[in-house]
C-alpha cells in the first residue's frame, strides 16, 4: 500500500518530525513504499472563499486559487492511504495543515457520490497524529477536528494517536506499529454509488 505522509513543522528536530519519521520507518517496515511531504516546504494559501462563498471548489471541485495546493491534491489522490501529522496550537492543527484540509475538504466533500461522483480519499485508511510539543494540552481536540475533517472526505480514520513529551517513547512506537499494520492491510475495496448511499446514516427518527 503506497502511503502518503503529510506534516507540517519546521523544525526538523522537534517531536512533530519524530512522529512523522516514525509513522515512514513503520510503512518501510512493512515494506511498502512511503513518501514524506512536510507542508511548511509548499506555498498554500488559506481559502479565499471566492466569488459568493463558493469558487470553482464545488463546481469543478478544483481549486482556482493557484499555488502548490494543485500539485498536492494530484499527490494525495495517486496515494493508497495518509498520515497527517501536525503540531498542535491553541488545541487546532497547524496553520499550515489547516489551510491544506480546508480547500482539500472543499473540493473532496462537495463531490456526489449518488452521481458517480468520489472523493480522491474515499475508502482509503488515515492516521491522524497531534504532536502537542509544548504544555501538551490540546492534542485531543486537534485530532478531533482533523477526524471530523477525514470522515467528510470519506477517508476511513484507522488509528488517532495523541503524543506529548511526556509519552513521546512510547507513543513514537505506537506510530509506528500503527502504520506497519495499516500499510500491510489489504485495500479497502470500492463501493459503488448505489452502496455509498445504503451506508449513509438515517437521520429519520425512529417511530415510537
Amino acid at each position: 500500500m503506497k502511503i502518503l505522509i503529510i506534516t507540517s513543522s519546521p523544525n526538523s528536530n522537534g517531536l512533530t518530525s519524530a512522529c512523522a519519521e516514525a509513522a515512514r520507518q513503520g510503512v518501510i517496515d512493512s515494506r511498502s513504499p512511503a513518501r514524506m511531504v512536510n507542508l511548511s516546504d509548499l506555498s498554500i494559501s488559506r481559502c479565499a472563499v471566492h466569488n459568493d462563498g463558493w469558487g470553482t471548489c464545488k463546481s469543478k471541485h478544483k481549486c482556482q486559487l493557484q499555488d502548490d495546493f494543485q500539485d498536492l491534491q494530484s499527490t494525495i489522490e495517486k496515494a493508497e492511504g495518509y498520515v497527517f501529522v501536525t503540531p498542535v496550537y491553541f488545541g487546532e492543527p497547524s496553520e499550515p495543515m489547516k489551510a491544506m484540509i480546508d480547500r482539500l475538504r472543499r473540493c473532496e466533500a462537495t463531490k456526489d457520490a449518488a452521481a458517480g461522483e468520489k472523493s480522491i480519499m474515499a475508502d482509503k485508511p488515515i492516521a491522524l497524529v497531534a504532536a502537542a510539543g509544548g504544555t501538551g494540552h490540546g492534542a485531543i481536540s486537534c485530532l478531533a477536528m482533523m477526524e471530523r475533517f477525514a470522515l467528510r472526505v470519506g477517508a476511513k480514520v484507522f488509528d488517532t494517536i495523541p503524543v506529548t513529551k511526556v509519552t513521546r517513547d512510547y507513543q513514537l512506537e505506537t506510530i509506528h506499529d500503527a502504520l506497519a499494520a495499516m500499510a500491510a492491510a489489504p485495500p479497502i475495496p470500492e463501493l459503488s454509488p448505489a452502496k455509498r448511499k445504503e451506508r449513509r446514516p438515517s437521520h429519520r427518527r425512529r417511530r415510537r
